[in-house]
């Protein structure tokens, strides 16, 4: 299984982007998806995650980002909107395997290679 993350760029604070991440080898179904970012100099911090049943977010995300999924194109998105300067960061997405398909405590089969965003102030 293969994660493609895209959509990065640079833009300005208060602009939205619209991340993907296609999913080759197998379907998410219903399965634990997530997101991942990580700032320069900093740790991976956690963003959201889907499940079966809903979403999770990350304080700094909250109100802002949208998690969502067309599991007919194997594809995941994350919708960000109001975004800021500190949100600069390369994410990432993340899925389980069927085996550990409702596991959501942050460990992951599957990760993308990550796709950059930037926010000029």
């Amino acid at each position: 299984v293969q994660l493609q993350a895209s959509g990065g760029g640079l833009v300005q604070a208060g602009a939205s982007l619209r991340l993907s991440c296609a999913a080759s080898g197998r379907t998410f179904s219903s399965c634990t998806t997530g997101w991942f970012r990580q700032a320069p100099g900093k740790e991976r911090e956690f963003v959201g995650s889907a499940t079966g049943s809903g979403t999770v977010y990350a304080d700094s995300a909250k109100g802002r980002f949208a998690i969502s999924r067309d599991n007919a194109k194997n594809t995941m998105f994350l919708q960000m909107n109001s975004l800021k300067p500190e949100d600069t960061a390369v994410y990432y997405c993340a899925a389980n395997a069927p085996v550990h398909c409702s596991r959501n405590n942050g460990v992951y089969d599957y990760w993308g290679q990550g796709t950059l965003v930037t926010v000029s102030s």
